[in-house]
């Protein structure tokens, strides 16, 4: 039996009329703000970074959550990310050495990619454990959903697999150069990382089977900027779709809908994920160029609507707007979405120093559509 709030959330996933919208998982990193919301004395949060942000989730009203990161907000204060937090190849990390192997060139992408990857994909396709993989993903879903709660319904996330560009390793320069000059090479470790995403899928869907899993999963990967997608749409449809495709079939046998996390300006590439099987998206940059009424129109490969997290933006409304701008933001997302398969959220992390009215009005807005849905417009 799921009580009310998990039952919104199960009946919005199945496309169901609702009388509410539900609230999607909205991550907020401003420290001080989440205790308040909390309803927790300054300073708890680091002491209780676990137990604070399950305060957080409850009380803002969350129906559905995928990710649960309770000590992210530590990576972050109101100045930035502290010093102390490792750099990445993304963030600033100056020199970029990975066994043994300085990437400070396209070719030492590709020589990393030869020596490594592509012999450590084949030797986990050779080691994989099946039985294993199904138990360790029920057991990691059901742990976080007995944290969340009975009002909470914990969907997929960081479970299946697929082949995706590998700037967050090498860094932007160096593999984006990699990609365009040695297209050989990164079909031959995208077909090798599918290989291995097929098997490791195969066992996923016995565990969403077995474990009762809900039929919602996020794929998260950023493939856009704010300027379009990071690399030439012909480019994936030779390259990387083919090899996406192939890695998610299993699960999409399931009946589960997989929705893609939209970063940037990913209009172009929309189509295609869902000719290989995308059943709706969350997210969304408006300011870039993410066209949202026209997305919430399109019908998934065998006709459904779109499941669309529609979010109030974390790059404009909240942190610049005013109350009045995410009243009339939340109602036109409302009010352009499906009519079935919407979610409400943030359109992604709320940073600290974010406009503290602002995210209270967004948190009012979010409780009102929870309750009255479209009849409240």
């Amino acid at each position: 039996m799921f009580n009310s709030g998990q039952r919104l959330a199960l009946d919005t996933i199945e496309r169901k009329p609702t009388k509410g919208i539900p609230t999607f998982f909205t991550h907020l990193m401003d420290i001080p703000l989440l205790e308040e919301i909390a309803g927790v004395n300054p300073g708890t949060y680091v002491k209780q970074p676990e137990q604070t942000y399950l305060r957080y989730v409850r009380n803002i009203g969350v129906n559905c959550l995928d990710q649960f990161i309770p000590d992210n907000p530590l990576t972050m204060t109101q100045k930035g990310f502290e010093s102390s937090t490792k750099r990445t190849p993304t963030t600033g990390l100056e020199t970029i050495i990975i066994d043994g192997i300085k990437i400070n060139s396209p070719e030492a992408v590709v020589e990393h990619i030869e020596k490594f990857e592509i012999p450590a994909c084949i030797k986990a396709i050779k080691e994989f454990d099946e039985e294993k993989t199904v138990v360790d993903i029920i057991k990691q879903e059901e742990s976080i959903q007995r944290k969340l709660g009975p009002d909470i319904l914990k969907s997929g996330y960081g479970y299946i697999r697929f082949p995706g560009l590998a700037y967050t390793y090498y860094g932007y320069s160096n593999y984006l150069m990699a990609y365009a000059l040695y297209p050989d090479v990164m079909e031959k470790l995208f077909s090798v990382q599918a290989d291995y995403a097929y098997i490791h899928n195969l066992a996923a869907v016995r565990a969403i089977i077995e474990g009762k899993l809900p039929l919602l999963y996020r794929l998260d990967h950023d493939m856009a900027d704010s300027r379009g997608l990071l690399v030439n749409i012909k480019s994936l449809e030779k390259l990387w779709l083919p090899h996406f495709e192939r890695s998610i079939n299993p699960v999409l046998k399931t009946g589960i809908n997989l929705i893609w996390h939209c970063d940037g300006n990913l209009m172009e590439l929309i189509p295609y994920l869902i000719d290989c099987g995308i059943k709706g998206f969350q997210g969304f940059q408006y300011e870039a160029g993410m066209d949202y009424e026209k997305i919430c129109k399109l019908k998934s490969k065998d006709g459904e609507t779109m499941i669309i997290v529609a979010g109030v933006s974390v790059t404009d409304v909240l942190p610049r707007g005013t109350s009045d701008t995410v009243r009339k933001h939340m109602k036109y997302l409302v009010d352009n979405g499906p009519e079935t398969g919407l979610f409400l959220a943030a359109s992604s992390s709320i940073t600290p120093g974010t406009n503290r009215e602002n995210v209270l009005t967004f948190i009012e807005g979010l409780k009102y559509y929870r309750e009255y849905g479209r009849a409240g417009i």
